[in-house]
């Protein structure tokens, strides 16, 4: 009682807050005195009390539902949250990567525009998951209240009917029958069912609705959630995918680079040393300048068959002989070469001739014979 008496006094300040008159303060005030007063008549056991199961069930149900759905809006914001703060990872991570890419390297512009896109499609999955789940869920939680409140209202109104109801069996009990005060009663009562059956009908229609409705909420937001989702990581693995290859081809520029310095200084070296040979190399006599009058040349010696014969190479020897022989000045200038086999008998004679390039003549002579090959 004391603590109803303290609930009684804030709701009368509040009334009293709003401009409410003095006649209907009094009025609202003899209710709650009246419904605190039923309620403990009724708790005690001394009035019954008019119960609906079903309905009870569906009020059950209804907190259940409005339970769920505070906890899927909340942890719904706490993804939106999530996207936001990844965002701002990402866009710093991609602000990183364009500021240390060096112009001159490969992809410069493909990382610039992979940046901005990147940024672009997360502020679009964000909005997206605003527009598609968050806002149809806070549209949603938006019918608890006001449904709360007129269950509320629909409890306040049935302890009015039940005191009413025992205010007239009271009176109908009594030994002196007072036909004023039993008309008064009657109507009191009617007018009670009246409220309470009308905002009891509503409820009644309203809940069962109400509780179907999650089912769709739940497919329309989680598959929105699914679509926007799926569509976003396809476009963020697109550029994932081009950001790869450009950091493929980056590293082959590398290493190209890295090949060319390697090669360069042994190419150079090798010019350096192909040159210092090339300068210790003696000149020849003929290309050097003479250093007195010119010395007329020697006439050759024409060749002779006996000494054909005695300069010869055995093949097949412990030591081998090669005699060149130029003929004289006069003849036709020819180079010889006499080959002697193992066979002492046979001996192979090579004529190059010089005047006609290509032509090179090959005899066999045996002692008593010379015989063409």
């Amino acid at each position: 009682m004391a603590e109803m008496g303290k609930e009684t006094g804030k709701e009368m300040g509040k009334e009293m807050g709003k401009g409410v008159t003095a006649g209907k303060l009094a009025s609202t005030m003899q209710k709650r005195l009246t419904r605190a007063q039923e309620k403990v008549m009724q708790k005690l056991g001394k009035a019954d009390e008019t119960k609906d199961t079903a309905f009870e069930e569906t009020v059950s149900n209804f907190n259940k539902q409005m339970a769920e759905g505070a906890r899927l809006q909340r942890d719904l914001r706490g993804y939106m949250t999530a996207v936001k703060a990844m965002h701002e990872a990402s866009k710093r991570l991609q602000d990183c990567l364009a500021e240390m890419y060096e112009p001159d390297w490969f992809g410069k512009e493909e990382v610039d525009s992979m940046a901005e896109d990147t940024d672009m499609l997360w502020i679009d999955f964000h909005q997206k998951l605003v527009d598609s789940a968050l806002i149809n869920m806070d549209n949603y939680m938006a019918q608890f209240p006001d449904i709360k409140n007129r269950i509320s209202k629909r409890d306040r109104k049935l302890v009015d009917f039940d005191s009413a109801r025992h205010h007239m069996a009271s009176i109908q009990k009594g030994k002196k029958k007072d036909e004023v005060k039993i008309a008064k009663a009657e109507e009191e009562l009617g007018r009670a069912q009246k409220v309470f059956e009308e905002i009891n009908a509503e409820l009644q229609d309203e809940l069962p609705t109400l509780w179907d409705s999650r089912v769709g909420l739940y497919v329309t937001t989680f598959q929105s959630l699914a679509g926007v989702t799926e569509k976003f990581h396809n476009e963020m693995g697109k550029l994932s995918h081009n950001l790869n290859d450009v950091m493929g081809k980056l590293e082959d520029q590398r290493h190209i680079k890295n090949d060319s310095k390697t090669k360069t200084p042994a190419k150079s070296e090798d010019a350096a040393n192909h040159s210092a040979e090339s300068g210790s190399i003696p000149k020849s006599p003929s290309k050097s300048k003479p250093s007195g009058p010119p010395v007329p040349r020697p006439p050759r010696p024409s060749p002779s068959k006996e000494g054909l014969q005695n300069d010869a190479i055995d093949l097949f020897g412990d030591a081998a002989t090669v005699s060149m022989t130029t003929p004289s000045h006069d003849a036709t200038p020819t180079q010889s070469l006499s080959l002697l086999l193992k066979n002492p008998s046979v001996l192979l004679h090579l004529t190059y001739v010089p005047s006609s390039p290509g032509i090179i003549m090959l005899s066999a002579n045996t002692p008593s014979h010379t015989r063409p090959l």
